[in-house]
């Protein structure tokens, strides 16, 4: 999966007019304070930490103003705000009464937290999304067991995750770590991802339904959907490896948003496993979106694996597809650096879903944390830059050379973060965050050059 060396430079002109480039971030990723203003815990907190306490319920006026504040600083900032109403981190007492989004009372709840925050900051804010990756934490939260509510998984592979996983017991924005990562019970892989994943799409189609009727039309924004994908390349030419291919990307849930539906392949390979919509829900699910955001990191080889229907249906074998596991990539395993892929994953969206408006909303490269840096060291992370730089040329090819409508790209991140089953070790950030020394905050090589590029149209060089 060599990457072509792209020749000349990439010059913010390049980039249609109104083009956005930004910074993302999550709330539980950069905000902690566990324990101020009136916020109640999330799955996230009781899985890094055994917490005690229960989301109490009505409105958190000091949460409001918190979010109130930060709006208004940043809009004086003169930056444009884009929310992701939920990034993963589901209210623990959600998940207490009723399992979360393992059953269909989430998504009242969840239209009621969107009602709130339409309400609220609709005025301020122009760009809504309603959840980032939700087949990211159906897999992962629910058969995989690595991400919260860490679902799906043996006891022995829990025990092995948290102890590589412990948070340092003087990680001040978060409370102390209590030795062990706690975790519900064991679950279904099989089934529980397929369901948790149905009701993540009801819940996003009925907050877009409410936001289209009762605030578009006065508020004048636009709502939509992250989705992740690590782009799939057939390790061989063969039908075989080709239809694996496409049979990783059926997973995404782009085709219920688009069709109403899911895809044939997951019909097929699942059976009754996957839920089925009504007519109302098909209706309400298809085109719930005025724009597509999209997470692009990485690719991989895939190869066809028949064999892997052969054990206990999990989501993780279901789609029979064995992913390569060479890689020229980054701190985190799972990242191998191709920005080719960048243009095949936007193009393939092109031509299936009739050219969606799209956002690149998280795209970057971490390293690990290594405590033995300078901090001259850890500041010059010039091969993030040269990530950045690859993957906007082949992004300004999928707008100009095949006519992908994508209208904005973020990178990931804004800051270093807790990078969820990674804790601390990994780092995204463009800003160093010193976690020895009070978490200072130190701007990396690569935040100076995302400055100067957004100021000066040669930065892109």
């Amino acid at each position: 999966m060599a990457t072509p060396v792209v020749p000349g430079a990439t010059f913010r002109h390049d980039f249609p007019e109104g083009f956005l480039f930004g910074a993302s971030t999550s709330a539980f990723q950069i905000e902690g304070a566990v324990d101020e203003g009136g916020r109640g815990p999330s799955i996230w907190d009781t899985f890094a930490e055994e917490q005690d306490g229960k989301l109490s319920g009505g409105r958190n006026e000091e949460g409001i103003a918190f979010y109130n504040n930060l709006i208004n600083e940043l809009l004086a900032a003169g930056i444009i705000l884009v929310v992701t109403l939920s990034h993963w981190d589901i209210p623990q007492g959600l998940d207490d009464e009723y399992g979360g989004f393992l059953s269909p009372e989430i998504t009242q709840d969840f239209v009621d937290f969107a009602n709130l925050c339409f309400a609220e900051f609709g005025d301020r804010v122009k760009f809504w999304i309603t959840f980032s990756g939700p087949w990211s934490l159906a897999y992962s939260g629910y058969g995989a067991g690595t991400i919260a509510p860490g679902r799906g998984v043996s006891s022995s592979a829990v025990e092995t995750f948290a102890s590589r996983h412990l948070l340092p017991p003087d990680l001040t924005f978060c409370r102390p770590y209590r030795t062990r990562i706690h975790r519900a019970a064991s679950g279904d892989p099989g089934t529980e991802p397929y369901l948790v994943g149905h009701h993540q799409l009801l819940a996003h189609a009925a907050a877009v339904k409410l936001y289209r009727e009762n605030y578009q039309s006065t508020q004048n924004g636009k709502i939509g959907i992250i989705l992740q994908q690590i782009w799939p390349v057939p390790l061989t030419d063969t039908e075989e490896d080709r239809a694996a291919a496409q049979r990783s990307i059926d997973f995404m849930f782009m085709d219920p948003l688009y069709y109403g539906d899911y895809p044939d392949s997951m019909k097929d390979f699942l059976g009754s496993r996957l839920r089925t919509f009504t007519s109302e829900e098909s209706q309400m699910v298809k085109g719930s979106y005025d724009f597509i955001a999209l997470n692009y990191y990485t690719a991989t080889y895939v190869r066809d694996a028949p064999e892997a229907a052969n054990g206990p249906p999990s989501v993780i074998t279901d789609p029979r597809v064995e992913y390569e596991t060479e890689r020229d990539g980054g701190g985190s395993s799972w990242i191998r650096v191709y920005p080719a892929g960048i243009q095949e994953f936007m193009v393939y969206v092109k031509e299936k879903y009739d050219n969606p408006v799209i956002y690149i909303s998280e795209n970057g490269i971490d390293e690990t944390n290594d405590p033995l840096l300078t901090l001259w060291e850890s500041l010059t992370d010039h091969w993030r830059v040269s990530y950045y730089q690859r993957h906007l040329s082949y992004l300004r090819r999928a707008i100009t050379e095949n006519g992908v409508n994508v209208k904005g790209y973020f990178i990931w991140s804004l800051t270093d973060n807790f990078e969820w089953g990674e804790s601390i070790s990994s780092r995204f950030g463009n800003v160093y965050i010193d976690y020895d020394n009070g978490h200072k905050r130190n701007p990396k090589l690569s935040a100076e050059w995302f400055r100067v590029q957004l100021l000066n149209e040669a930065a892109l060089r």
